[in-house]
């Protein structure tokens, strides 16, 4: 596809946001912070050549400083995929990532077999934790902190006090509709409120945080309000949905996307249908759910086309 080059926003004195386009499918954001003899990186991207351009752009940014620390927010492969352009390194993650990167492998790839992935090679974390995790980039203070259950069942935040950003990973969308069939409806709801009272009581020098989402331009807090808005829109429509018996693809089919139609991948409703169903059928936060079954459901939602990936 032909696709506006990524941008490169300093959020902060030495911390970068690198986005690409507007988050569609495949265009994931990440980011990274300076320190004086070495870079921290967050996340990397969904193919080959699309890693080696944010190396690239760290590269030029930085001086040709390396990446010591590599931060995975998540295991999806537009977040993990190019982990191996930048090793041997650290990588860091939740311990669950770990296991969700090895499991997937490059499986993704099936999806869009028109896109150019170039020559993928699996790099899993290698430094995990469960709950929190503090590193230093120099002087510079990052916060891993777990979410999750909320967009998978591994997510994690990085929050630097110092300066207030706080890179979000795919818990926070930023203009596209936010996907929680690998993690958990009810689990999102209550990460939101993590980030609310990790962003809340600045200073009154320091001003409002800064929120790099997974995908989506550079935000503030105040973007948690409409995820927040749509997660419950899709769980008071599918508590209707399930008590109706109706299937979530013919929910979907029915629902009034009313103040969310604008954003975009808006396939993911059937999606989020079947997540909150499971939930509503009292299955736990995160427990797979038949992929099999929810990907045709989307791909029928959208008028039998495969969501179009712009890697």
């Amino acid at each position: 596809m032909d696709t506006p080059p990524p941008s490169l926003e300093e959020v902060a004195p030495g911390v970068f946001a690198y986005l690409q386009l507007h988050g569609q499918w495949g265009l994931n954001n990440a980011g990274f912070i300076l320190a004086p003899d070495a870079v921290t990186l967050i996340d990397t991207c969904f193919t080959e050549r699309r890693s080696r351009d944010l190396a690239a752009a760290v590269g030029r940014t930085s001086g040709g400083r390396p990446v010591r620390a590599l931060v995975n927010t998540h295991h999806h492969g537009d977040h993990t995929h190019g982990n191996f352009v930048f090793g041997p390194t650290a990588i860091v993650a939740h311990e669950k990532c770990r296991e969700e990167v090895i499991a997937a492998g490059l499986g993704t790839k099936a999806l869009w077999p028109y896109v150019d992935w170039g020559d993928l090679r699996v790099e899993p974390p290698n430094i995990t934790f469960t709950d929190r995790l503090t590193l230093y980039a120099g002087d510079t203070e990052i916060q891993l902190i777990y979410v999750g259950p909320a967009h998978t069942t591994n997510d994690i935040v990085a929050w630097l006090p110092g300066p207030r950003v706080l890179f979000a990973g795919d818990v926070v969308f930023n203009g596209g509709a936010p996907f929680v069939v690998m993690g958990s409806l009810s689990g999102s709801l209550a990460a939101l409120d993590t980030l609310r009272a990790i962003t809340a009581h600045p200073e009154a020098h320091e001003g409002p945080a800064i929120i790099v989402p997974g995908h989506g331009p550079v935000t503030d807090a105040s973007v948690l309000d409409g995820i927040e808005r749509y997660l419950r829109f899709v769980a008071d429509t599918a508590r209707f949905g399930y008590e109706a018996d109706l299937t979530p693809l013919e929910l979907a089919r029915q629902t009034d996307l009313g103040d969310f139609a604008h954003l975009h991948d808006s396939e993911r409703l059937v999606a989020n249908f079947h997540r909150a169903y499971a939930e509503l059928a009292g299955h736990p936060p995160g427990a797979p759910l038949p992929l099999t079954t929810v990907f045709p459901d989307m791909i029928a939602f959208n008028g039998g086309e495969v969501p179009r990936c712009l890697a």
